[in-house]
């Protein structure tokens, strides 16, 4: 016997309702995946972050003054010249040099821009002065200071270096040195890091991700390891 037709329009709509309840979990968890694993990309990408600072400040420590960048993109040693200008001491992080990881988990190669005074020995405390800064947005898009200011100099200083991650999206350099294609527009503060030597900006909904030390810091472990002059 068939059942009345209410009766069967009615295990229809159920079954709609089942296939778009699935259809809908199922984009949900997808969605909750991506969202999860980008997550994890930038909790390690901080963490990769964390441990090239610290390498950086044993390398201080041990050597008398910070490395020069990366030879290159593909080769993680450090550049073999002194810096000649503050453009020349920005590049990418001297992995091989600090034994840590060269890539963020985007696979990108990590950036690095170090104070040419503060590259070369000896480093005289009296008279260096620490040149690199980092500025963020406010909430008119005025770009203010977070570390450093207009004007360093021996009674304000402000960073030995910056090391930071293009994060997932816009400018980046690959692990096989192809530079990636920009595909975003209108990121500004993140075409100003791909090409700054001197002051590079953070925060305010780009992903770009930095880290940098400060001089006291830089001084306090080289006094301690007896090699600042």
């Amino acid at each position: 016997m068939r059942a009345p037709a209410h009766a069967q329009r009615g295990a229809a709509l159920l079954l709609l309702v089942a296939v778009l309840g699935i259809g809908t979990a199922t984009l949900l968890i997808s969605a909750f995946g991506r969202n999860g694993a980008e997550a994890g990309r930038q909790q390690r990408t901080l963490a990769t972050l964390a441990q090239a600072r610290e390498a950086l400040l044993g390398f201080v420590a041990s050597n008398g003054r910070l490395p020069r960048p990366a030879a290159s993109a593909i080769d993680g040693r450090e550049r073999g010249l002194e810096c000649a200008s503050d453009a020349d001491c920005s590049g990418f992080l001297p992995w091989v040099a600090l034994g840590v990881e060269g890539s963020d988990a985007w696979g990108k190669v990590l950036r690095y821009s170090v104070t040419p005074e503060l590259s070369r020995l000896p480093i005289v405390s009296y008279s260096a002065v620490a040149n690199r800064v980092v500025l963020q947005r406010n909430a008119q898009g005025t770009l203010q200071y977070v570390a450093g200011q207009e004007q360093c100099d021996i009674s304000a200083q402000c960073l030995p270096m910056v090391v930071f991650s293009q994060g997932k999206d816009g400018y980046g350099t690959a692990a096989s040195g192809a530079v990636l294609a920009n595909t975003l527009r209108g990121n500004v503060d993140e075409a100003s890091n791909d090409s700054a030597s001197r002051a590079f900006v953070t925060g305010n909904g780009f992903d770009d991700m930095l880290a940098w030390i400060t001089l006291p810091l830089m001084y306090q472990r080289m006094r301690a390891a007896r090699t600042l002059p």
